[in-house]
């Protein structure tokens, strides 16, 4: 990706703040055996630059004053509540030195595990992003990440991951082999069993012998009275 950053010689918080008023965000430019410089790049085109994701992980082309040098960028500071960029750290990049950059992953072939398709669970993706370090020309943008092998049970670590060529996955601590993606149950499956006549009478509740519901005593017809003489 290309940038386009034009030199500024003011600074200070009281220059800062009028340059964005303009409409552009202070940066400065480190690292390598050039001195640090101050610089300033188009806040919308930045803003926009940010929202993609090869931004914070690729090699960036920079112009300033029509003189092109590869950098990373390192740091952004955004404004607590409003659109707005503060300002941005770019480091130079040399192509014989090795770096340590933040690679995204990409998680893909879910939909044909057998653990998601078929034994109720779900992929649980622990990390989003891992520490890789290479040569500034074998930076990916970003590592795939297959999870069409995952069973009920099982889980992904970072060894298990294919690396492109010439990275190297970098660890923090004594875990040197992290997980990267663990399978959680979310539903359990349902057996469904045809109940047979004879377990659905076993299964009913024996019930009291059929009654003949109490009654009074069938009475004898009256007698009709004595006819008077």
């Amino acid at each position: 990706m290309k940038i386009v950053a034009f030199e500024r010689a003011m600074q200070g918080t009281g220059a800062s703040r009028r340059l964005r008023i303009t409409g552009r965000t202070p940066a400065i430019v480190y690292g390598g055996v050039t001195p640090p410089q101050m610089v300033e790049v188009d806040h919308n085109a930045l803003w926009h630059a940010l929202k993609k994701e090869a931004f914070h992980s690729s090699i960036l082309d920079m112009d300033i004053a029509g003189t092109e040098q590869k950098v990373l960028l390192r740091d952004v500071q955004v404004h607590p509540f409003k659109q707005l960029v503060l300002h941005v750290d770019f480091q130079r990049v040399d192509a014989t030195t090795k770096l340590h950059m933040k690679v995204p992953l990409h998680f893909v072939g879910d939909d044909e595990s057998v653990a998601i398709k078929s034994e109720g669970c779900i992929a649980n993706h622990v990390l989003s992003e891992i520490d890789v370090l290479c040569l500034p020309a074998d930076l990916p943008e970003f590592i795939k990440v297959d999870l069409s092998g995952l069973r009920k049970g099982s889980s992904l670590h970072l060894q298990d991951i294919a690396l492109p060529k010439g990275v190297k996955a970098s660890t923090r601590g004594s875990n040197k082999n992290p997980v990267v993606v663990s399978v959680v149950v979310v539903a359990a499956a349902e057996v469904i069993v045809e109940a047979t006549p004879a377990a659905a009478a076993a299964a009913k509740p024996a019930g009291k012998a059929d009654a003949k519901p109490a009654g009074k005593a069938d009475a004898k017809p009256a007698a009709k009275p004595a006819a008077k003489k």
